[in-house]
């Protein structure tokens, strides 16, 4: 399928071609802190067909799992854009909420359960709200 998406303001777009069945929630301590959330929804994507128009500022960590971990971002709204191997990634973790194909893409798996937040695994009992108050 191919996606496309981009940061808030706009200055960073990208298309890539993503198979629906690679799309996740990742619960680790890292993805909570980094996106403010209790998870985060991703969808993974091969190097070949990632094509990016402008520049992210990239952010490097070494993540619980030992491995180094690039963190794209806008430089100027913020939007979180992908994690990837720090070194020539070959995969590239899209955020799902900066894709515009968002809503064809359930998360099919969840990984690093064991960090997760344990409400956050049991959302069918919180009541739906049509809008949040302002």
């Amino acid at each position: 399928m191919r996606i496309d998406g981009g940061c808030h303001c706009g200055r960073i777009r990208y298309e890539a071609e993503a198979d629906p069945e690679k799309a996740g929630l990742c619960h680790c301590t890292d993805c909570q802190t980094l996106s403010g959330s209790p998870y985060v929804a991703y969808i993974q994507v091969p190097k070949e067909g990632f094509r990016l128009s402008g520049e992210a500022k990239i952010y490097v960590k070494t993540a619980a799992s030992g491995s180094r971990r690039a963190q794209a971002f806008c430089p100027d709204c913020g939007s979180r854009l992908w994690a990837s191997a720090e070194k020539d990634p070959q995969l590239f973790n899209l955020r799902l909420g900066t894709v515009r194909q968002r809503a064809q893409l359930a998360p099919k798996s969840q990984v690093w359960c064991s960090s997760a937040l344990p409400w956050a695994m049991n959302l069918g009992a919180v009541r739906q709200h049509p809008q949040q108050p302002g």
